[in-house]
């Protein structure tokens, strides 16, 4: 059984939503996310070259499915350590696991800022769009940095900008033509598109401790439904756009999905309703002896 995060630290707010409604939401339609999104986790799992006998820590683990992937990546000889604020998600990573028989999975419910780390006890540190969402993103990958033994690396997948990934912006785009948007959150704040700046990301492993990192860009495409019906179903259920109707009230609920259906529409193809995804693949090693001495040290 997993024990419950409590709400505390810098990261506090996320915790809380993790752990309320947005949680609850990403267990409920766990395979559909998965699916979403599961190329782009498998392209960073590729970059990362990992071999068999690994130590791997999974950041924002969620419901497992990068998990069970590194899992099998690793081997019986190998571990991965996932790690989320989630309570409720960490349940349905666990019994995964459990029905995949995969001993070598252990799941940990922490803040990865602030988490104690056996120190150099780590090849890899991996993430599927499970890093920008700290408070203090530069102290978060220094304490990560202590997980990783000497010449160790950190590979991850972060969102491009929002104008670059038309899955999230046509629906939201739609939506603010009759509702009033969320005021945009001061530059860098945790969220989907905090690392969508590449200079950024730079700066904050270099002060975390890393080497310059690689950054590779990457597109895809994103199968929203079967059809019209279903992909406007699922966009109003989950994501930027459902919490822009929530907060809306349901009297909006009838006009959302028209606009959204409009919105859609365009990209209805023989394989469903695909729009174009864009992120960065980030790997990066840690820095040299002399280097980290000059480095931030992690927060407590």
């Amino acid at each position: 059984m997993t024990t419950s995060l409590p709400a505390l630290g810098p990261n506090a707010e996320q915790i809380e939503y993790w752990n309320a409604i947005q949680g609850a939401k990403w267990v409920t339609l766990q395979q559909r996310l998965d699916a979403l999104i599961e190329p782009f986790g498998t392209f960073a799992i590729d970059r990362a070259g990992i071999a068999r006998g690994e130590r791997v820590l999974d950041v924002g683990c969620g419901c497992g499915a990068t998990c069970l992937a590194l899992a099998e990546r690793v081997g019986s000889g190998g571990s991965v350590l996932g790690v989320d604020i989630s309570t409720i998600m960490l349940e349905r990573a666990r019994e995964r696991a459990w029905d995949a028989g995969f001993t070598q999975v252990e799941l940990a419910n922490v803040d990865a800022q602030t988490h104690p780390f056996a120190p150099a006890a780590r090849d890899l540190v991996f993430s599927r769009f499970g890093v920008m969402f700290f408070a203090d993103p530069t102290r978060a990958f220094a304490n990560l940095r202590t997980a990783l033994r000497p010449g160790g690396r950190a590979v991850f997948v972060c969102w491009r900008p929002l104008a670059e990934n038309p899955w999230m912006g046509a629906p939201l785009g739609a939506l603010a033509s009759f509702l009033s948007p969320p005021a945009p959150p001061p530059p860098g704040s945790p969220g989907p598109f905090a690392f969508a700046d590449p200079d950024r990301v730079r700066a904050i492993l270099a002060g975390a401790g890393f080497e310059p990192p690689e950054i590779a860009a990457h597109d895809g495409e994103l199968v929203l439904g079967d059809d019209l019906d279903d992909a406007v179903r699922f966009t109003l259920s989950t994501g930027p756009a459902s919490r822009m109707l929530e907060e809306a009230g349901p009297a909006h609920r009838a006009r959302a999905e028209q606009v959204v259906r409009d919105a859609l529409a365009p990209y209805v193809g023989r394989g469903g309703v695909s729009l174009a995804g864009a992120i960065w693949c980030v790997t990066a090693q840690v820095a040299g002896a002399r280097a980290q001495r000059r480095i931030l040290s992690p927060g407590p």
